[in-house]
């Protein structure tokens, strides 16, 4: 798609949301969750089908998601990686090699609407449970989220402390909410009323508030022992989002970078990883 279609599109669909709202604020709220939480990118691309289909272990049916699962067998702890919005679990390959290395056995799934896995939507409620099933069915000691899968494990730990946990690692990952609907918001141009009328369904759907959900007040009762890694150029999830975090969570240590981005793959990152499930 052209560039300038990819820039157009979102101030179109703001546009029609600005129309809407005033005529339905309900029906307005209603389609700009759906395009919020709709998936475009993250299926398996061809270059890492052999990674993935060489490691998979099952598809669990859960809700109305058939979510693939798979395992890179090793003597040591569980240790399940989750990934972030449009992603898979190919975005994990160069720290499954490390662990691999030094025989963690490795337990990771596409999120619902990515990679194998069914589905066109995902949220981090939506996320969260599916996180959950996992803790329970393969019991892991240490967690580890990129992104929205960070957010989404500390928001699933302040609702069900998981007791076989000892730790979390989270990378890159954001932390309020109302600050992703303001870039939401910036992105599709729509008006104040839209945004009103969309955290009203939010708090019916889900019995929260925007403001509430915010992952430095989940880990303010949070036992374990975190590391929490975020560059400090990082365009896609704010830097301070993790020293809020950090500020809150007792047990955390955050490693900060300059130049890593959002994805930091890099082996120093990795290592560190490494010596925090050793250590």
């Amino acid at each position: 798609m052209p560039v300038f279609l990819q820039k157009l599109i979102p101030k179109l669909i703001g546009f029609y949301l600005n129309v809407l709202v005033w005529l339905s604020p309900k029906k307005a709220a209603k389609k700009a969750f759906l395009v919020f939480i709709k998936v475009r990118k993250g299926r398996v691309l061809p270059n890492q089908k052999t990674f993935l289909d060489n490691a998979k272990l099952e598809v669990l049916s859960l809700d109305k998601n058939d979510i693939q699962v798979y395992n890179w067998h090793g003597n040591k702890e569980t240790v399940l990686l989750v990934h972030g919005w449009e992603s898979n679990t190919w975005r994990w390959h160069k720290l499954i090699a490390k662990l691999q290395k030094v025989g963690y056995n490795i337990v990771a799934f596409d999120a619902p609407a990515h990679g194998y896995s069914s589905g066109s939507n995902l949220h981090v409620p939506l996320y969260a449970d599916t996180v959950q099933h996992m803790l329970t069915k393969y019991r892991p000691k240490t967690v580890i989220g990129h992104s929205m899968g960070g957010m989404t494990v500390l928001y699933n730990e302040s609702l069900n402390p998981n007791k076989t946990i000892e730790k979390i690692v989270t990378i890159g990952s954001p932390s309020e909410f109302h600050e992703i609907l303001a870039h939401y918001k910036n992105l599709l141009g729509f008006n104040d009323k839209v945004l009103k009328a969309l955290k009203n369904l939010v708090y019916n759907k889900f019995k929260f508030t925007v403001e509430e959900f915010s992952s430095s007040k989940f880990v303010e009762n949070n036992q374990k022992k975190g590391l929490l890694f975020h560059d400090k150029f990082d365009k896609i999830a704010p830097y301070h989002a993790s020293v809020n975090v950090h500020k809150h969570w007792k047990g955390s240590e955050l490693v900060s970078s300059e130049g890593f981005g959002h994805s930091m793959h890099q082996d120093g990152v990795n290592e560190k990883i490494i010596s925090f499930l050793e250590g």
